[in-house]
Formats: structure tokens, C-alpha cells, sequence
């Protein structure tokens, strides 16, 4: 009886103590609730797509494991909950809290959003993410993209792509000439430069564009996807490629909802994402090896460009460079910044990578 009526009176005192507090102090002595926060993220790729969609799932496995299931983190394939091209939008006007895509596709908006993703015979992978992290890149992409209520975290990175599939040879500038071509961001421009038609299509629509003739060549990444798309069945010439030697892939937040975010929390995605822009390498470099040697013996022609292609490619580059700069001032101010730093880290990749790839391979 004395115990009941000692629990009782405990019971009744602690109720007194928090009748109390302030509404903060109450706050304060629930703290050790759990969290719980949900994430929509939707992507640009169809659902499960090797090493970029499954590279994006993995993060947000990470992300809840790291958490203790305090963010789920849910992962839209394209379509699902938003258009393929049409997830900038959505993130930015809050519809999804976050999307995996790349910066090129949206030059439409910012001209030099696109040198956010890479620009022909500019950056490699390696020398990308030095940009971005310490050359003040990273910085200056998040200014711009706050514009429009959206912060990006770096999501990944293609390494270098190829040139493109191409239903016939391409000998001279002058098979270029009227050739419809599927292939975004700058490097599309410097192409049309050189006589061709560029085409933005999703991934979903390039196969059957290419294979019913409305394009003629394509663009996508590298062997290990494109041998996934099919593209081998219809156009048998693979090129190396010049337009895209380390395209970025962005993992972008609203920004709203990422300033809203406990910093413990903040802290915990970007390293996550950290994890994925790194990882995202690696496997492209191993996929793509594998797969080259498939796309060997389904009797793929692998070529190089004409040497006359390459020397007005790059022409044609400094004056898209140019042009953009003249029409955009953030263009301008971006290319300023990446100028001095591209040339010279391509100073140092050259006498070490280069050469040392010159040594062993001669």
C-alpha cells in the first residue's frame, strides 16, 4: 500500500514539475524522440538504370542506415512522380524535396549551367571534382542554383564518354554535314558548329529514334550503358569522344527544405553523397572495361576521330565559349573562373597521367 501510494505521489509531483516548464524546457525533455523525415527524390533514369539509378538507391540506403531510419530517402524512377526533364522544376518549386540529374540539361535556364556538367576537352573526372571542391566551383554552383531555390551536392561522375553511335562512317567534316544527332549541353553546340543537327531526347526515346532513322547518330555514356541500350543493333560505328571527359551528375535539394534540415542531418547526406560521387567512378571504370570487350565481339567497328574533326571541334569550342560568354554574364563569370584553373591542372594531368599512359602503352 505504501509503494502504490508512493508511486502515485511521484507520478503526481513529476506531472507538477512539467506543468511547470516553459513550452521550450518541455521541448528540451523530449528530445530523445526520434526523427523521422522523408525525402522524395526523383531521378532522370528509368528505375533500377545500372550504376547511376542503382548508384542513387544505394545512396539512399545509405542515408537511412546512417540515420537510424531517420530519413527515408525514396527513390523515383523517371516518370513515376515527375517527367524525366522536368525534375529541376518540380524540386524547385518544392513539389520533391531532391533530384538526381545532370546540370547540362539545364542550360535552357542558365547558360552556364551547362559548364557545371563539363565542356568539351575540358575536364576529366579527376580534375572535375578539384574544381569543384577547391577550386571554388562547387560554390559558385550553389549560388547560381540558389537562384532558382535549389542546392546541389556533387551525385556522381561518367568519367569519360564516347563519341557517339553512327549508323555510317564518318571520314570527313563533310559526313557531318546535316546529321541528326542526339547530343545535349555544349558539346551539342560545338557539334553544330561542325555542320550537325543536335536532338534532345530521354533515354527511353533514343533507341527508337535511331533505329526508325529521325536520328542518325547518338550520344549516351559509355559501353557499359550504351551496350544496355541496344545501340550496337543499329549503328555499328563507335566513337571515342572528346565532348564529355567528365560529366557531372548532380544530387540536388531544395533548397528550402535542405536549410530546414538539423545540421547533424546535413552533415550525414553529404557525406553520403560524398561516398556516391566517388563510388559512381569507380564502377563506370570497371563496368566499362567489362563491356567493352563484349561490344568487341558483337562486331562493333570502335573509331577514332579524323584528325580534321578535332582541330575544328576545338575551334568551334572557344567560339561557343565566346558567343555564351557575350550573351550570359554568369557564362562568363563561371568560364573566367574554370579558364585558368583547367589549364593548369591539364599542365600537371599531362606530364603525369599522359605520360605515363604514353610510357606503358608505346
Amino acid at each position: 500500500m505504501q509503494r502504490r501510494r508512493f508511486i502515485a505521489t511521484s507520478a503526481l509531483a513529476g506531472a507538477a514539475m512539467l506543468a511547470g516548464c516553459k513550452r521550450e524546457e518541455v521541448k528540451n525533455f523530449n528530445i530523445s524522440k526520434k526523427r523521422k523525415i522523408t525525402i522524395r527524390l526523383a531521378t532522370s533514369w528509368p528505375a533500377g538504370f545500372p550504376i547511376m539509378g542503382e548508384g542513387v538507391e544505394e545512396f539512399a540506403k545509405r542515408v537511412k542506415e546512417a540515420s537510424d531510419g531517420e530519413v527515408v530517402i525514396k527513390v523515383f524512377g523517371k516518370n513515376l512522380l515527375v517527367p524525366a526533364l522536368g525534375v529541376f522544376d518540380a524540386c524547385s518549386a518544392g513539389q520533391i524535396e531532391a533530384f538526381h540529374s545532370g546540370p547540362y540539361y539545364w542550360k535552357g535556364k542558365n547558360a552556364a549551367f551547362s559548364l557545371f556538367g563539363g565542356f568539351p576537352f575540358g575536364f576529366t573526372s579527376n580534375e572535375m571534382n578539384a574544381w569543384m571542391l577547391f577550386g571554388g566551383g562547387l560554390d559558385l554552383w550553389r549560388e547560381l542554383y540558389a537562384k532558382y531555390n535549389l542546392y546541389p551536392l556533387l551525385g556522381g561522375n561518367t568519367d569519360v564518354q564516347m563519341g557517339g553511335w553512327f549508323r555510317k562512317k564518318i571520314t570527313s567534316l563533310k559526313d557531318l554535314q546535316g546529321l541528326k544527332m542526339r547530343i545535349p549541353g555544349l558539346g551539342g553546340e560545338v557539334m553544330a558548329k561542325l555542320g550537325v543537327n543536335p536532338v534532345l531526347l530521354p533515354a527511353g526515346e533514343i533507341y527508337t529514334a535511331l533505329d526508325r532513322g529521325t536520328i542518325d547518330a547518338t550520344e549516351w555514356v559509355g559501353p557499359a550503358l550504351d551496350i544496355k541500350m541496344g545501340f550496337y543493333k543499329v549503328a555499328k560505328y563507335y566513337y571515342s569522344g572528346f565532348h564529355e571527359p567528365g560529366s557531372v551528375l548532380e544530387l540536388t535539394f531544395n533548397k528550402k527544405f535542405w536549410d530546414s534540415l538539423p545540421h547533424d542531418l546535413q552533415g550525414l547526406i553529404a557525406t553520403a553523397a560524398n561516398e556516391l560521387n566517388a563510388t559512381m567512378v569507380y564502377n563506370f571504370q570497371d563496368k566499362n572495361a567489362r563491356a567493352l570487350q563484349k561490344l568487341k565481339s558483337l562486331g562493333v567497328h570502335l573509331e577514332q576521330w579524323p584528325q580534321e574533326i578535332v582541330i575544328a571541334a576545338k575551334k568551334a569550342l572557344m567560339q561557343v565559349i565566346a558567343e555564351q560568354s557575350k550573351k550570359s554574364a554568369d557564362f562568363k563569370r563561371v568560364w573566367q573562373q574554370i579558364e585558368p584553373y583547367w589549364i593548369h591542372n591539364r599542365a600537371w594531368t599531362s606530364l603525369g597521367l599522359k605520360n605515363y599512359l604514353e610510357m606503358r602503352d608505346g
